[in-house]
């Protein structure tokens, strides 16, 4: 039976950027919960995510802008990091133990401890660059978690793949000279942060939707252009950035998803790597911001990466 990690701790409920803003620790409940009520309850692994250290972090991001977080989080109140990204007295914490529990996910599949693992975790990661917070990201959770698998375990090939509403620009910002690294990014356009169209490449993927874009359309996409290159590519290790935004009812975004196309993508990703030989999948939660919609879809991505109907 597939063995599927799953990976939080209590700091992802203390960062809190204002009483109103839509990137909540509600949104850690909210997956946890339907995850408690369901009959996936006892079939998943359970861990509580260590802190991930400087030395891990710095194999995504530069130093000075490392030193720069860690100088500048608060003991008390807010600070902005830019327009949309703010970090309180416990906001370090959390995202290192979100960073961290990439790591561990990337640790225990390597291990084999785990087949695959999914990270519930926050703030999200995808929009951090090299030396830059972005779009509620602080640190790069994917893109560490994928260098960190390089240098530690010496892959050779690892594939992203990221369909949260929004591209990934701070993944690709990270890896888009790495020959090692591919990344298969759907998200509308044009919308926020209004990259990715002409950036794209052999190996950033990225494929720009049209507002109320649905299912069908996704799976076209991953059917007829990421399929092939990922098969091509043969990762050894396929990061998943799982943005639930792009789901019919989210507030923040204008696509069409449903749940339905949530466990479809797993379940591809799953055929992806069964193809390359081996299970390793490791999913860290990105967006997603209509409460109900997310807990749904989360669950129907947690199950397909339990499942064994691969």
């Amino acid at each position: 039976m597939t063995k599927t990690a799953f990976i939080s701790h209590p700091d992802t409920l203390l960062h809190v950027m204002d009483g109103s803003h839509p990137e909540s620790p509600a949104r850690i409940t909210a997956i946890k919960n339907a995850v408690s009520n369901s009959t996936l309850k006892n079939k998943l692994a359970y861990y509580e995510a260590p802190k991930a250290t400087k030395k891990q972090i710095l194999l995504a991001h530069s130093q000075q802008y490392v030193d720069y977080i860690y100088g500048i989080a608060p003991k008390a109140g807010l600070v902005r990091l830019d327009a949309d990204t703010a970090m309180g007295p416990m906001s370090l914490s959390a995202v290192l133990h979100a960073t961290g529990a990439v790591i561990q996910a990337t640790d225990l599949v390597m291990s084999k401890e785990a087949d695959n693992a999914f990270c519930c975790i926050r703030p999200p990661g995808h929009h951090a660059g090299l030396a830059n917070s972005a779009g509620f990201c602080v640190f790069n959770h994917v893109a560490i978690g994928a260098a960190y698998a390089m240098k530690q375990y010496n892959l050779k090939r690892v594939a992203i793949i990221d369909f949260d509403v929004h591209h990934g620009d701070g993944t690709e910002d990270i890896f888009k000279d790495n020959p090692n690294v591919m990344l298969c990014s759907t998200f509308q356009h044009p919308y926020y942060p209004h990259r990715g169209v002409e950036s794209a490449s052999d190996r950033m993927l990225n494929m720009p939707l049209k507002a109320k874009s649905d299912g069908a359309t996704i799976r076209a996409i991953f059917e007829k252009k990421f399929k092939p290159a990922l098969v091509s590519f043969k990762p050894d290790v396929i990061y998943i950035s799982a943005g639930f935004d792009a789901h019919m009812n989210d507030p923040l975004a204008d696509l069409a998803l449903t749940k339905e196309d949530y466990a479809w993508m797993t379940t591809f990703t799953k055929q992806i790597v069964k193809k390359c030989k081996h299970t390793r999948i490791i999913s860290s939660l990105e967006g997603g911001y209509h409460l109900p919609s997310l807990a749904e879809s989360a669950l129907a991505h947690i199950q397909q990466l339990n499942s064994n109907n691969d």
